[in-house]
């Protein structure tokens, strides 16, 4: 790939970013209208795409999205306000532009009457405010957010401090406040000596010197006027900020000499004007007309290398803190690190077999090297799944204006870090579940308001940490689900006899049947019987589980059980005769000796007591069809733990923890219940990994239909 391409390639994976970006701060803003910060965030994303766009050659995007920007430049002077249409416009401005990206790839044609649209009302909005231009009612303050006493953000300040004359007789060194001003962060000092006088008019008693200062810091204004709090009555003492962190990415053009002159008082514009037109520097030539003094040139030149210095601190440890990587390359460093873990088997089998001392303590370092690096790898494929959530927002503010309805979508656990291949693959089914509760779960606001309900609605969506696993919560506040019509529905299309006596969760889960629909008419969003469907086939791909819980006139609960990834797990090496199976550590609770007398005491039922309570078990000899004939007369237990319930698995011998690189079974074994994939093992066989959660559910319904022929 050429350098271009490449440069090329950057520029759209970071305006991307930014669009996604955008379309958040967006929502955002729609509920916080005057919001600056919001309103700030949106500008620079313009900008951003506008200018990176232009230099890669996407002229028509920078030249589309200028619209926007000039826009949002208005609303930050405070001349526009922030409505629903100007978020509507910006929102379909946002879409538009991200089809111009994906055109780029695939070669389609843009809309370009949808662009002219949205253009010619962006440019009426800018020209006459039609709609939009009610004033703003800001407040000017540049200090307005004075309360705290500790910041969030650095700020940078511009600071004049003009000691009376007499500060010496009262026993105040001024320095000593200057010193204090050091302290609060990094700062340039400079002091003006234009007053002072001719020494046949020198007073030593009196200060004749007053000092400029530009100061970053992340404490408050409040703890610079305390610097002063002795002396603020009869000095002049002028604070203003330049810029908070948060507003300053460093893409704006720096300030020129000229125009920090006069936002000091020192110049005025018409004395700038008189003096551009001359071919000298700027300074030299204010000096020589006698405009500025040129301590005040020296004080406004040390502001500006005070802000070049902080601008290329800050873009230095961005650029410092993060690089791009091709989600390729992680997935070859991920199957790296896998055939790195079965040599290292190897490598271990080998050690043990031979007995060699040294080369057992290499086989020892070797294996902690590999676990820092597979901990390491997988770190860098964990993502928040925040950014998935975000994404939804869009989703429901759309779909509910369609039809009708006010929902809101709240979300908790964002921070919760998932593999990156779980998250891409999590996105559709998200999709349909939130789709079906804005469409089915629920209620139009007249008739929530009617039930008694706040006419808004509410879907929450969560995600949290279980073990190795992350359990993702779908919930509504609706109608809930009708577990009557879903029975009926189930009835006539033969997914169930007429006399089934089914317990509530088995009776919702119906609705992922293929084809099922409670929907009485077909329509944009649903009642064709594809969604949940879909839902269930994209949880079963990443080896989750899916449970529905519902009450009437309160919502719907829907909750996804996933594993934090899809690559390596820590596993619990069993074997049974001369198969291997391997079970998630974690789910595993302990281990025990199983004996015929065991058998004896539970009169021939599958289950144990283990310290009072009895625990269920299943044979693995008898799930898989293999003889008895090798039966040890010792067998092991390895009890775990399945949605807070405690059942055991019986195997021939327990060899132990085992570092499981997962693999898929191909096409012909996909469907097969209770096995998630297999691992290669030291030696070279295959072992199986089990799905416990999927074992569990086989062997409870292998016995309910037996149950249900002999009766």
């Amino acid at each position: 790939m050429t350098t271009a391409g490449i440069s090329t390639n950057a520029f759209k994976e970071e305006a991307y970013e930014l669009l996604t970006e955008l379309e958040s701060s967006l929502l955002e803003l729609e509920e916080r209208p005057d919001d600056t910060n919001l309103i700030g965030r949106v500008f620079r994303a313009m900008h951003t795409i506008k200018g990176s766009g232009a230099m890669f050659g996407f002229d028509n995007i920078a030249k589309f999205t200028h619209e926007v920007e000039t826009v949002f430049d208005i609303v930050r002077s405070g001349k526009l306000t922030v409505t629903k249409e100007l978020i509507d416009l910006t929102l379909a401005s946002r879409d538009l532009i991200r089809s111009m990206l994906d055109a780029s790839d695939n070669g389609q044609q843009i809309d370009e009457t949808r662009g002219r649209r949205i253009a010619a009302s962006l440019q009426k909005i800018a020209g006459n405010g039609s709609g939009c231009a009610e004033e703003i009612s800001m407040p000017e303050d540049k200090n307005q957010h004075e309360a705290s006493e500790e910041e969030d953000e650095e700020t940078t300040y511009r600071i004049r401090f003009k000691p009376p004359k007499d500060i010496y007789l009262r026993g105040i060194n001024p320095l000593m406040m200057l010193e204090e001003i050091r302290q609060l962060g990094e700062y340039r000092i400079v002091a003006q000596t234009c007053d002072i006088p001719y020494l046949d008019e020198f007073e030593p008693d009196n200060c004749s010197v007053f000092w400029d200062i530009v100061l970053t810091t992340k404490h408050s204004i409040n703890m610079i006027k305390d610097v002063f709090i002795f002396v603020a009555d009869d000095s002049e003492i002028k604070i203003d900020v330049l810029f908070r962190a948060n507003n300053f990415d460093g893409s704006e053009d720096c300030k020129k000499l000229g125009e920090i002159l006069t936002e000091r008082g020192d110049l005025s514009p018409e004395d700038l004007q008189k003096v551009l037109g001359e071919h000298k520097r700027l300074g030299e030539k204010l000096v020589e007309a006698g405009l500025v003094r040129p301590d005040a040139i020296q004080s406004a030149l040390a502001e500006q290398q005070h802000i070049n210095d902080i601008r290329e601190k800050r873009q230095a440890a961005e650029s410092a803190s993060s690089m791009r990587v091709p989600a390729a390359k992680l997935d070859t460093l991920v199957n790296l690190v896998g055939e790195l873990v079965t040599v290292h088997a190897r490598l271990n089998q080998a050690a043990v077999r031979i007995q060699d001392t040294a080369i057992l303590s290499v086989a020892e370092d070797v294996e902690r090297l590999m676990w820092e690096l597979r901990d390491n790898t997988m770190s860098i494929r964990m993502l928040t799944i925040g950014t998935t959530f975000s994404r939804f927002k869009r989703l429901v503010r759309d779909l509910s204006i369609e039809l009708g309805k006010d929902i809101e979508l709240a979300t908790e656990g964002a921070e919760t870090e998932l593999d990156k291949t779980v998250l891409d693959q999590l996105n559709d089914p998200l999709v349909h579940l939130i789709r079906n509760s804005i469409d089915h779960g629920i209620e139009l606001p007249d008739v929530r308001e009617a039930a008694g309900k706040p006419r808004k609605g509410t879907i929450l969506l969560s995600a949290v940490h279980s073990g190795a696993n992350i359990l993702i919560q779908i919930k509504d506040d609706g109608a809930g689900i009708n577990k009557e019509a879903v029975r009926a529905k189930a009835v006539e299309k033969g997914l169930i006899k007429p006399d089934s006596d089914l317990p509530e969760n088995e009776i919702f889960s119906l609705i992922l049947a293929p084809g099922f629909s409670t929907s009485q008419k077909v329509t944009s969003v649903s009642g064709r019987g594809v969604g949940m469907d879909v839902v269930k086939r994209g949880i079963d791909a990443l080896r989750g589980t899916i449970d529905i819980s519902s009450i009437k006139d309160e919502g719907t609960t829907i909750t996804i059980r996933l594993p934090l990834t899809l690559a390596i797990i820590d596993g619990f090496l069993v074997r049974v005769s001369g198969e291997h199976y391997v079970i998630p550590l974690s789910i595993v609770s302990e281990c025990m000796e199983l004996t015929r007398e065991h058998f004896v005491r539970s009169h021939g039922k599958d289950m144990v007591n283990v310290r009072g309570g009895i625990v269920p078990y299943i044979r693995l000899r008898k799930q898989f069809g293999i003889s008895d004939t090798d039966k040890p007369d010792i067998e092991h237990l390895v009890i775990t733990e399945v949605d807070g319930s405690k059942i055991g698995f019986v195997s021939d011998q327990i060899i132990g923890q085992h570092q499981t690189v997962i693999k898929n079974l191909g096409t012909v074994y996909k469907d097969v219940d209770g096995l998630s994939g297999a691992t290669i093992l030291g030696d070279g066989t295959v072992a199986l990994i089990l799905d416990i959660p999927r074992l569990v559910s086989q062997v409870l319904r292998d016995e309910a239909s037996v149950m249900a022929t002999e009766i």
